[in-house]
């Protein structure tokens, strides 16, 4: 069971990147995804959110409008498509798989990538 991330990079602020989570050994078309972010020195955070189907999608308020999360048509691979970035966006990014719950708490959330850095200079 095994989650990818990638993507990450250094940019500009109002640059973008894209980041990329591939599943691998087990079946992950029927889980929900999430995105979390971590900074230094600061607690893990919710960022995006996308259910088994791409039909619904969930967002922390200080990435609506600029973030946005997909999935690819094997259903096993997630996006977060990442627009306009601020400083206060840099941490590291994971990504997660959910069984069930509020996409919004990580404890719902039991299978977890190795993250990607995201870092956003002024």
């Amino acid at each position: 069971v095994q989650l990818q991330a990638s993507g990450g990079g250094l940019v500009q602020a109002g640059e973008s990147l894209r980041l990329s989570c591939a599943a691998s050994g087990r079946t992950f078309s029927s889980y929900g995804m999430g995105w979390f972010r971590q900074a230094p020195g600061k607690e893990r955070e919710f960022v995006a959110g996308i259910s088994w189907s791409g039909g619904s999608t969930y967002y922390t308020d200080s990435v609506k409008g600029r973030f946005t999360v997909s999935r690819g048509n094997a259903k096993n691979t997630v996006y977060l498509q990442m627009n306009s970035l601020k400083p206060e966006d840099t941490a590291v990014y994971y990504c997660a798989a959910r069984r069930g719950g509020d996409y919004y708490d990580l404890g719902n959330y039991p299978y977890w990538g190795q993250g990607t850095q995201v870092t956003v200079s002024s």
